[in-house]
């Protein structure tokens, strides 16, 4: 009875946190026929400041670690964002009558990772009095963007290949569209290596990932300290909150497109983060017998692979893929996913006691 309550109260806790209830709120609007809007030019200045402050965060959480011991959990954690992308390649987004952009797009805010699931871990080794490294926090975005990079360039492959030989590159490796006359010679549903390098390069160039990306640097390389708490940091929740009424309005215009396929993200919801965890243990692991990683630290990357992306995940997918369906890749995680994930971090916990001692 005392699980079924705890399940219950995290459920309703996810449901009250800024992200999932302000998607609703966005559903609600649509719903009841509100001409709410936000101009198109404010909402792309609202996810380029979003990701600017995102990649900026994460980029001096990297400069203040120290490199040397930061570098094989860094390189783990990369592998395990990449990996459950792939993962989810191969089961969610081939499920019968799933989108595959749709599939992918969730997939990698699964590979992504949520600061407030990491938050929660670190509190209950905090109170266990279980110690881990100081630079746990610097992770979190190799995990991150390599999760987010490597589904958003599967979803924009995927499309090509739906497309080709429609699809031509550019002389500066960009993408170009062309009718019959222009056809190229490989066979339908292929790709061609300078199709695969457009995609790339139309991916890092695009005003999502470049925003990310310059934060990052701008992070790692300056002292842009001062600018991110005195004007990030405070209009960021605020900020966030708009986006995801935007999302949950466009989302209810295409929930009926997930009416025959609910139950394979409900299920994918509940498998992912329990899976995703154990992988994320087996790399932590690993990085332990080769560097000495502690135990809180295998646990915390256990937790940081189980959580799924509530911040930095949705408006980098819808920057890079608008197409996909913000009610399947925003309601699976944060609605399922991240209750699952918090509720399995005593099971990480359990787990690091009897294969490393804590």
């Amino acid at each position: 009875m005392d699980t079924l309550f705890t399940i219950l109260s995290t459920l309703v806790d996810q449901f009250q946190k800024p992200t999932l209830a302000f998607l609703i709120a966005g559903m609600l609007l649509a719903a009841l026929g509100s001409k709410f809007e936000v101009p198109d030019p404010v909402y792309k200045f609202i996810v380029i400041l979003l990701l600017l402050k995102v990649g900026m965060g994460a980029g001096i959480s990297v400069r203040e670690a120290n490199f040397v011991e930061l570098f094989v959990p860094a390189v783990g954690a990369a592998i395990v964002g990449i990996t459950i992308v792939f993962l989810g390649s191969w089961t969610l987004a081939r499920w019968r009558g799933v989108s595959q952009i749709d599939g992918l797009a969730t997939a990698g805010l699964f590979g992504a990772v949520s600061a407030s699931t990491l938050a929660a871990g670190m509190a209950i080794l905090d109170d266990g009095g279980i110690p881990y490294e100081g630079f746990i926090g610097a992770l979190y975005p190799f995990m991150d963007i390599a999760a987010l990079v490597t589904a958003i360039v599967m979803a924009k492959l995927s499309a090509a290949r739906r497309t080709a030989p429609d699809v031509s590159v550019n002389t500066d490796g960009t993408l170009a569209r062309f009718g019959a006359a222009g056809r190229s010679s490989a066979p339908a549903g292929t790709i061609e290596p300078g199709l695969l390098r457009g995609i790339l390069v139309d991916t890092f160039r695009s005003p999502a990932i470049s925003a990310l990306l310059v934060g990052l640097a701008l992070g790692i390389l300056a002292e842009p300290d001062s600018v991110y708490r005195s004007f990030y940091e405070p209009l960021f929740r605020g900020l966030l909150s708009i986006l995801m009424l935007i999302m949950g309005m466009e989302a209810w215009l295409r929930i009926a497109e997930l009416r025959k396929v609910a139950h394979a993200y409900i299920l994918y919801g509940i498998a992912a983060p329990i899976l995703h965890g154990l992988l994320g243990f087996g790399v932590g692991y690993i990085a332990h017998e080769l560097t000495g990683f502690s135990a809180g630290g295998v646990v915390l990357l256990s937790v940081m692979a189980a959580s799924s992306s509530d911040i930095s995940g949705p408006p980098t997918l819808r920057g890079a893929l608008p197409e996909a369906n913000s009610s399947a890749y925003v309601g699976t995680s944060t609605g399922i996913g991240t209750p699952v994930a918090i509720l399995s971090i005593p099971m990480f916990i359990a787990l690091a006691e009897v294969f490393i001692g804590l």
